[in-house]
């Protein structure tokens, strides 16, 4: 546990919060400022600041674990859809650096907006940047 860390301390009981599941890896909460009725984050217990440094194997469990709560919570919210997103780095929208996982409940005419303006590429510029960055 990192001391400077919110999530940390809220993923370990150092500050009472809304828990709606727990096990030895993570603790699940209710967002404080929820994007929508039933908006959660899953917290790891130890503390990794993003997507780059939490362990493969956790972050399979956390893959599992965020389709475990959505298929429970879809049934129990009445949601229509959710978002799963997860944000690396200021630029992309991470406020807390401690790896979380939003799991946002969509409901018809919420009036929330998660996505992007899709750009137009033509197919030789996707065709070179396949190139560039294919592994």
């Amino acid at each position: 546990m990192k001391d400077d860390c919110i999530f940390c301390k809220l993923a370990n009981h150092v500050f009472n919060t809304n828990i709606i599941y727990e096990d030895d890896d993570f603790t699940v909460i209710l967002d404080a400022g929820p994007a929508t009725r039933g908006h959660a984050l899953i917290l790891p217990k130890e503390h990794y600041a993003n997507l780059y440094e939490i362990p493969d194997g956790l972050l399979s469990k956390a893959a599992v674990l965020s389709k475990k709560l959505v298929t429970a919570l879809t049934e129990k919210l009445h949601a229509d859809g959710y978002n799963v997103v997860q944000n690396n780095g200021e630029t992309a929208g991470q406020t807390v650096f401690h790896f979380h996982i939003h799991l946002i409940p969509r409901y018809k005419d919420d009036g929330q907006l998660i996505g992007w303006k899709p750009g137009k590429p033509d197919n030789d510029e996707l065709m070179a940047l396949a190139e560039e960055i294919k592994l």
